[in-house]
This record gives structure tokens, sequence and C-alpha cells, in this order.
């Protein structure tokens, strides 16, 4: 062994846990997305192997994750939650419950630290207006093509929906990151 005052070597045994499967997934409390729709999207099935981070990805972050259905029809307060109802040997049962909660309209658009452009130019860049059901892509859409105006410093911009449950509704801040604190 080669060590000295400055270096150690460290070794850690590691017991990686036994491979568990997905033996059922039923969805409870969706109402307006069928079963059928919420299992081809999530696009994990019986047998295969059940991994926690995947499913939360499926679920929630990627661009055509189950819970965008929800996010691009107003649903901005629904949630699904994975719960292991039942493990069997090397086979879980998940129960993805759904809460879908009520339709959220948009507010306020309101846009910080324009200095060079009057607001009409950027509000005609929008894909969506208040009164509309918040819809995700059209959101996402919409910040893309103010940032390519070349008007704005992309990386200093902060496009951000913020929810109130109380109303059932969505405001959408749109400026420089210094200006959206100032709500």
């Amino acid at each position: 062994k080669n060590y000295d005052d400055k270096h150690v070597d460290i070794y850690v045994k590691l017991d990686e846990g036994d491979k568990y499967y997905i033996r059922n997934i039923t969805w409870v409390g969706n109402t307006v997305v069928t079963t059928d729709y919420l299992n081809a999207v999530l696009g994990m099935k019986k047998g295969d192997v059940y991994n926690q981070k995947q499913m939360n990805k499926r679920l929630r972050e990627d661009d055509d994750a189950a819970g965008n259905y929800y996010y691009n029809n107003g649903y901005v307060f629904s949630n699904i939650d994975p719960v292991e109802v039942n493990i069997d040997n090397d086979s879980i049962d998940i129960e993805m419950r759904v809460t879908e909660g009520p339709q959220a309209h948009l507010n306020h658009i309101r846009i910080y630290g324009n200095d060079r452009l009057y607001e009409e130019v950027v509000r005609r860049e929008l894909r969506t207006k208040p009164g509309d059901l918040f819809n995700m892509d059209a959101y996402k859409m919409s910040a893309q093509e103010i940032q390519q105006m070349g008007h704005f410093d992309p990386e200093q911009m902060k496009f951000e929906p913020v929810s109130d449950p109380v109303n059932g509704t969505v405001d959408l801040d749109l400026g420089p990151v210094s200006y959206t604190h100032l709500r």
C-alpha cells in the first residue's frame, strides 16, 4: 500500500439490495384523463424493473410526462402521487393517486424591466392571454419567442408562473430576474 500523511485509501462495501419489479399499476382519481392514456404516456408496465427516479421523470419532469396533459389544460393544482401499496417478494403494486383539482385561468401577465419596447410589442408575442386556461406548452413557447426577440438578455430573463390556489388563477411574471420580486 502507498499512503502518507496526506492520502488515505477508502474502501466501501455496498449492498445494492434486491431488484423489484412492477406487478400492477392502478390509477385512482383520474376523471378527465383515461387510465389507458396515462398508462401509455407513463410507458411503464407489469414486469418492468421498478425505478422510482424513472417513474418520477415520466410522471412530472419529462417534456411528455403523464402530468403534462393536466398542466396543458389548466389543471395547475393537479398532482400524481405514486404509492407502493403492496410489496410481495420481488413484486410491487403501485397506486397512482391523482388529484386533479380545478382548472386555473390566467389572471394577470406582468412585464417588468421593459424600457426599450412598448409593452404591446411584447404582449403580441404571447401565445396566451388573461382569461385563457393556463397552458404550460403555450407558456413555454411564449417565453422562448420573447427571448428570441433580442430585446432582453435571455440569461437574465425570468418567466415565472405564480399560482393562486385561493382564487384558482395563475399570474405570469416576465422580466429580468432583478424585477420579478416586485409583485
